[in-house]
């Protein structure tokens, strides 16, 4: 009785081979993949992974360049993409569409592509670079220039999620609180950015870990300087080269890790924010 009322309250059909094709198909392309970084790293001991993945002088450099550029770089695209996807949701104006493409550029365009266009545009002879070099601020080859390429290819996870759920907002509840006396301000941080938090969130953390795995675009406007401006993807990359497998997976599997702590944190933010909102709500 009980498996045919469970059967029955599925909302799927063939729930059982839609779940085991579903497992199958992630097992194929997300846990092998992964557990494989595992046991590659386990071949070796643990003061070789120590020594070449936690304490390495050059790999803590590269962990605070990463992981620094990126939460910036996603906080940017945090507040800046809040602003596109407004104007892009609410108002009409001339060439909406093409703006409205043109957000959708990083997608399109191939990461080498984009690096060596803003290499172009920020170094010291660029368009962008030339002024900020004669204020004394060096833009390509220094940490900035890599927060400018993750800033770039992080943008369209930002205005995707909240473009959606900015349209979807219900007016009659912006007009209901205009009606009761609110102004702007008490309607936008009451009614308003409750609701998108949540979407905020989750393109914060889409941006936040499309810039951790960024190699392409960062490797031209770096300069790639040891404990400078090298990343740690391009660490990975140069253990490869050595045939040093082992310690490349297991700067990864470190990488892996603290990006699913963090991501594990912002998932939690963005239920405790949904679920403060439907309680008051």
């Amino acid at each position: 009785m009980r498996r045919l009322l469970l059967k029955q309250n599925s909302p799927l059909p063939g729930f059982g081979l839609t779940l085991g094709f579903t497992t199958l198909y992630l097992s194929l392309i997300v846990l092998i993949p992964l557990s494989a970084l595992f046991f590659k790293t386990s071949t070796m001991t643990w003061e070789r992974f120590v020594e070449v993945a936690i304490t390495s002088p050059r790999v803590i450099a590269s962990y605070k360049l990463t992981f620094g550029a990126s939460f910036i770089g996603a906080c940017i695209n945090a507040f800046f993409g809040f602003i596109v996807a407004w104007a892009l949701a609410r108002y009409v104006f001339p060439f909406k569409r093409i703006v409205d493409a043109l957000v959708d550029l990083p997608f399109a365009m191939p990461t080498a592509v984009s690096g060596i266009a803003l290499t172009a545009i920020y170094s010291k002879d660029g368009w962008v670079g030339r002024w900020l070099y004669r204020m004394g601020i060096e833009s390509a080859f220094s940490p900035l220039g890599i927060t400018i390429a993750l800033t770039f290819i992080g943008l369209p996870f930002v205005v995707r999620t909240l473009q959606p759920a900015i349209e979807d907002l219900d007016a009659e509840l912006e007009e209901a609180a205009s009606s009761l006396g609110a102004n702007r301000w008490q309607i936008f941080r009451r009614v308003i950015l409750p609701t998108l938090v949540p979407p905020l969130l989750t393109g914060f953390a889409l941006s936040f870990a499309r810039a951790l795995g960024e190699y392409g675009s960062v490797v031209f406007i770096s300069g790639n300087k040891p404990f400078s401006t090298e990343i740690s993807s391009l660490l990975i990359i140069m253990k490869l080269e050595e045939y040093d497998y082992a310690g490349a997976t297991g700067i990864a599997v470190v990488m892996l890790l603290a990006s699913f702590l963090m991501l594990l944190t912002v998932n939690i933010l963005q239920w405790w924010a949904g679920r403060g909102y439907r309680e008051a709500h």
